[in-house]
């Protein structure tokens, strides 16, 4: 029998989801496939309703190695497992004559612990371990998940903590979690045999598709035991997002909170002295984050410093104390040393990471209102070990609605660790990028209207002229207006500006859940949903309910942002563009990003305001502009308002 061609299997999987086939989506898999056969790498930008996520499976599917794909959001991983795979799977099985396996690959902490449930939680309290279901009064919330918990125990056979709803708290699911660290290990461990986490893990080992998100991969890469199964192509999804995602899993904390934390697991299991000098320590490095104002410490003060070696000396004796000793008076001894062990290490290793002091590190001070003051250290760039670990070894294929900024791929290609496009040398990984557009028709379907006649933002003060207009602009919409704003607090002030001067329903991020306030402001055309950060992102509404999304200002990072700030001057001290490098591709990505919630379907239609003349303005507004999707544009406001406000008329006219 001859092998099925890509556009065969490429027809039966679209076929099997009930979508559209579109050539965008058929030049997207030719060029995967192309990549994986040839064992290079592709960045692939491929707009949102190309269907990308076929774009990548089939190939994939088709060639037969072990591929990982790896996502940033739960809602990706989830559509990828329940729906897309298996349809995609039952469609290409007649015709690649075999059934891929599938299974999905999350962190430790993420599954249920059998141990901690049975067992209990070794706790800071001097008794020991103590049954939480007996602690947690069962009136209370905490008491009622825990409870929830344990009948779910019996129930549940993946014990993954997504897959429980409704969810718990994050409290709640402390209790009956471990991080990998904490973790007895398989072979020690009394209920070893029945363990979600390895379950997990053995079935990713069989599978022939592996999900799993981009902390995962990270750690894979950064801590050097391999997590993930061996694999010969990786498809990074939401790929966009990776950086940053990274970047997190590389970032070291300290808190007093967390160092008193490990005092009081260490002490009962170490012998007094060395007990003593952690205490010490940690009450040495209370005093001096109490005095620690927020900011980036180009130099580590000498206090602080001071107090990071007693930390690192003190937490070093702890480690070899708790190697060394046996106390069988201590209730379920394994588990309680294994977590005691865990935090000191954590300690050890953030202590000495600081005071060795690396230039590839910045160190800052942050202040939080609940929990006080934290150090906290991150790595400069994350693009070295990205280029070494992700691209040496196997075929990656980097896919997202927004990788090519400011009209081409190298901006986001930099800050993976590659070298500009068609770049040559031995040891510098080869990469293409290819754009495949986008089914919708951008120009027709929605406009980019630039405020240009308002004042340009400021840090401080109030902006009366851009409420003005915001509130303008809501109107002539009749509601339907999903609002993006740089900050929480300029988001809360919009909305009780807006709740006091236009009859329609504002919601606000934080007064509900996301999950809860994406399908209110749905299901209401009138409704209007006001928030931040995971808004420019995380919204997927098609239809009449979102005809207009406003952005408040150019997102451009906090000049005060520790990280942001030292990734900009280090590319100022290597001759390079720092503020185009870091400032104005951080806010293209997220700009090209909320864009994107506009035009969810074909069908759909509607005006992107931006409430900030510095796009129309500015030297840089044309690379932010060239990063958007291809809307017509304007900065007539008169011409706005008449678009938003015939827009509104014909979804009426639609509804009735």
């Amino acid at each position: 029998m001859t092998k099925p061609s890509l556009p065969e299997l490429l027809h039966a999987a679209v076929t099997a989801v009930g979508g559209t086939e579109r050539p965008g989506q058929a030049a997207m898999a030719e060029a995967v496939a192309e990549a994986v056969d040839d064992n290079a790498h592709l960045l692939v930008q491929a707009g949102t309703g190309t269907g990308k996520s076929l774009g990548y499976l089939v190939p994939a599917l088709a060639h037969g190695e072990r591929v990982v794909v790896a996502t940033a959001t739960l809602a990706l991983q989830r559509q990828l497992v329940e729906r897309d795979l298996p349809r995609t799977v039952d469609a290409l099985h007649p015709l690649l004559r075999r059934r891929p396996q599938f299974a999905m690959l999350k962190g430790r902490s993420n599954y249920l612990c059998l141990h901690r449930l049975h067992e209990g939680v070794p706790q800071d309290e001097e008794e020991g371990l103590f049954d939480q279901f007996e602690a947690a009064a069962p009136s209370s919330k905490l008491g009622q998940d825990l409870l929830r918990l344990r009948d779910w125990s019996d129930e549940t056979e993946t014990g993954d903590r997504d897959d429980l709803t409704p969810g718990v708290s994050d409290r709640a699911w402390a209790q009956v979690s471990v991080s990998s660290r904490e973790c007895l290990g398989a072979s020690k461990c009394a209920y070893g045999a029945e363990c979600f986490a390895e379950q997990a893990r053995e079935r990713a080992k069989l599978a022939d598709v592996v999900v799993t998100n981009h902390a995962l991969l990270a750690i894979d890469a950064i801590e050097g035991a391999p997590v993930l199964p061996q694999h010969e192509v990786l498809i990074v999804d939401e790929a966009h997002e990776l950086v940053s995602r990274v970047t997190g899993v590389a970032t070291g904390e300290l808190t007093p909170g967390q160092v008193n934390r490990a005092v009081r697991r260490a002490a009962k299991l170490v012998n007094e002295k060395a007990a003593d000098a952690l205490q010490t320590a940690s009450e040495g490095f209370e005093r001096v984050m109490e005095l620690a104002l927020p900011g980036r410490l180009e130099e580590v003060p000498e206090d602080l410093g001071y107090a990071l070696l007693a930390l690192r000396d003190a937490a070093r004796t702890v480690i070899s104390a708790l190697g060394a000793t046996r106390d069988k008076s201590v209730q379920d001894e394994d588990a309680v040393r294994k977590q005691a062990l865990a935090s000191v290490e954590t300690i050890h290793g953030v202590a000495e990471r600081i005071t060795q002091g690396s230039e590839y590190d910045v160190v800052w001070y942050e202040r939080h209102d609940r929990f006080g003051a934290s150090v906290r250290v991150a790595p400069l760039s994350v693009s070295g070990l990205l280029r070494e670990k992700l691209f040496a070894e196997r075929s990656v294929v980097l896919t997202s609605a927004t990788l090519k900024l400011g009209g081409d791929f190298n901006g986001v290609g930099a800050s993976l660790g590659l070298a500009p496009e068609g770049t040559a040398g031995d040891d510098i990984p080869q990469w293409k990028g290819l754009d495949v557009g986008s089914p919708f028709d951008y120009p027709k379907q929605g406009i980019l209207y630039v405020a240009r006649h308002l004042a340009t933002p400021s840090r401080e003060g109030s902006r009366t002229d851009m409420l003005d207009e915001l509130a303008e602009l809501v109107e002539a919409a009749g509601g339907r207006t999903l609002g993006l704003f740089s900050s929480m607090r300029a988001a809360q002030a919009a909305a009780e500006e807006m709740r006091g001067r236009v009859d329609k329903p504002i919601l606000l991020q934080g007064e509900e859940t996301l999950g809860e306030l994406i399908k209110n402001f749905a299901a209401d055309p009138e409704t209007c949903l006001f928030g931040t950060l995971s808004l420019w992102q995380g919204v997927d509404v098609p239809g009449a309910s979102c005809q207009l999304v406003v952005m408040d200002r150019i997102p451009f990072p906090r000049p005060d942002d520790p990280l942001m700030s030292a990734r900009q001057k280090a590319v100022e001290e290597a001759g390079g563009n720092g503020f185009m490098a870091v400032a104005a591709t951080h806010a293209a990505l997220l700009m090209a990003q909320g864009a994107g919630r506009l035009v969810r379907a074909t069908g759909d239609k509607g005006v992107v305001a931006v409430l900030d003349p510095r796009l129309a303005n500015a030297r840089y507004g044309s690379y932010l502009r060239a990063s958007l999707p291809d809307f017509w544009y304007t900065t007539d406001r008169n011409q706005a308002r008449r678009s938003l406000a015939a827009i509104d008329a014909a979804a009426k006219a639609n509804d009735q």
